[in-house]
């Protein structure tokens, strides 16, 4: 991103609350970044910047989905996005430099080039050292491309499933950096629930305790309907949702309604797999026992628990849990631009937006 583009990119920063979160709010700091330092550790592309910057809908994609997932062929999101008239970002570490709207190639070489898994408490880690010289590739998860996101002024990130409290968590404490990232950093993320071999019920709690809004799309129901909590694979985790949307637009309202009373959490938003991709809750909580004890018996915990599952699950279904996991980041990333449209379109219809900044700094 050129000096000029990121002083104009910071500037519109400033006349859109919190763009930067609280300690980004000065527009001198800002501009100082700019001079002194900033365009060595974060690069935001020009098209990422500029729509930003006149309000033109953008929806953050996540790397590691390419650079730890199981996919082998192109996924099309940012053609799904584009094709809905939004704006992609993938946000990833490309050597050493924190970025938002990677490029393909970027993306391609990420892939082959052995890069690491960045959370939250990785980040400084991979562009420290990219500082220094050491030019790594980093992948970033829900938790790193919230950061990413937020920074770059982005409201609405599609994604797969959200991580969360492992089964046992209340003793082992394996709880993903996503649920506090969601507590913290205030971005909208549309994903399918999380995952369905973690604790949803305790998930769901610990969401509420970080005060994260959960809603979940209410497709195919009446209005005023009990909505469930998807659970990934499945859309029907059993468990009620704290809340539920009727479509992209009460969404987007409730996006808006954050950032108008200043509030730093998040927002999830919980899209269904789509029906007709979806396994039945029943063939999948089989498949998910199965797998879960086999990580027991095999000593597979912490980062490694995760992998090992989902691999397992990928055996006990037959293959069919990989053409879910596509079905439904899909949707989830068509939604998103959805969403990413609505808040577009409420925001050009609010001339008092600039005013808030100030007054919550």
């Amino acid at each position: 991103m050129s000096a000029a583009a990121l002083r104009s990119s910071c500037s519109a920063f400033q006349t859109r609350r919190g763009r930067y979160g609280r300690n980004f709010a000065s527009s001198a700091r800002c501009q100082a970044a700019d001079l002194s330092g900033l365009k060595d550790v974060l690069k935001i592309s020009d098209e990422v910047a500029d729509a930003v910057a006149t309000n033109r809908p953008v929806v953050a994609l996540e790397s590691t989905i390419y650079t730890h997932g199981a996919f082998e062929e192109d996924l099309g999101l940012e053609d799904i996005v584009r094709d809905l008239g939004a704006v992609p970002a993938v946000c990833g570490v490309y050597n050493g430099v924190a970025t938002v709207g990677l490029e393909k190639h970027e993306i391609q070489e990420m892939v082959h080039g052995n890069a690491a898994k960045v959370s939250r408490r990785d980040l400084a880690v991979v562009v420290g050292d990219g500082l220094r010289g050491v030019k790594r590739h980093g992948g970033t998860t829900i938790a790193g491309t919230m950061i990413l996101a937020r920074l770059a002024g982005i409201r609405v990130f599609g994604t797969g499933g959200l991580g969360g409290v492992h089964r046992g968590g209340e003793t082992s404490m394996d709880i993903s950096a996503d649920l506090t990232e969601l507590g913290r950093t205030r971005v909208a993320v549309v994903c399918s629930g999380c995952k369905g071999f973690l604790d949803i019920p305790r998930t769901l709690e610990y969401l509420e305790t970080q005060g994260v809004v959960v809603s979940t799309f209410n497709t195919n129901r009446e209005p005023n309907a009990s909505v469930t909590f998807p659970a990934f694979w499945a859309r029907d985790s059993g468990v009620e949702s704290p809340s539920h949307v009727q479509g992209p637009e009460d969404a987007a309202y409730r996006i808006y309604a954050q950032e108008k009373l200043g509030i730093e959490s998040g927002l999830l938003l919980a899209n269904p797999i789509p029906e007709e991709a979806g396994i039945p809750r029943e063939v999948m909580e089989e498949a998910i026992d199965r797998a879960v004890r086999d990580a027991e018996r095999e000593g597979f915990t912490g980062s490694n628990n995760t992998p090992f599952i989902l691999q397992r699950i990928r055996k006990y279904t037959d293959g069919r849990s990989v053409g879910a996991n596509l079905a439904l980041v899909r949707s989830n990333v068509a939604m998103a631009a959805r969403v990413a449209q609505c808040v577009s379109d409420i925001l050009k219809e609010d001339p008092s937006l600039g005013s808030l900044d100030e007054k919550h700094m």
